[in-house]
């Protein structure tokens, strides 16, 4: 596994200062061409999953790291930002307990250690 970047990390505190839930990081670079990494978390509601969106999206245009591409806004269940070597899943509680995807990209050994950047009861 790869050293986890520091994106990874910027992205995962955003959130959690923002009060996502769940969130966690897997490296995927062994499991897939279409990206590094990915960081999931959950909003409380529709309206916070599009809030997370919102305040990622400030918080990286600041760091100066463009959006490629952001599907899944307007419903609000599911949104997923592509920041190229890393894909951000947000999604409401309910979807993310239906596509489950910690599940499918998992392996077991390619979680990233979050503990130093969010507080202990957001952790995934």
């Amino acid at each position: 596994m790869t050293e986890e970047p520091i994106l990874v990390k910027q992205i995962a505190k955003t959130l959690d200062d923002k009060k996502a839930i769940g969130i966690m990081a897997l490296d995927v670079s062994h499991l897939t061409v279409i990206t590094d990494y990915m960081v999931i978390a959950s909003g409380r509601s529709v309206l916070q999953t599009k809030s997370l969106a919102d305040d990622l999206d400030d918080k990286m245009a600041e760091l100066g790291v463009p959006l490629r591409t952001r599907e899944g806004y307007q419903e609000g269940r599911w949104i997923v930002m592509d920041y190229g070597t890393v894909l951000v899943h947000i999604f409401h509680p309910e979807a993310r307990e239906y596509y489950h995807l910690e599940r499918l990209w998992a392996d077991g050994t390619n979680a990233i250690d979050l503990s130093d950047v969010l507080t202990d009861d957001q952790q995934g």
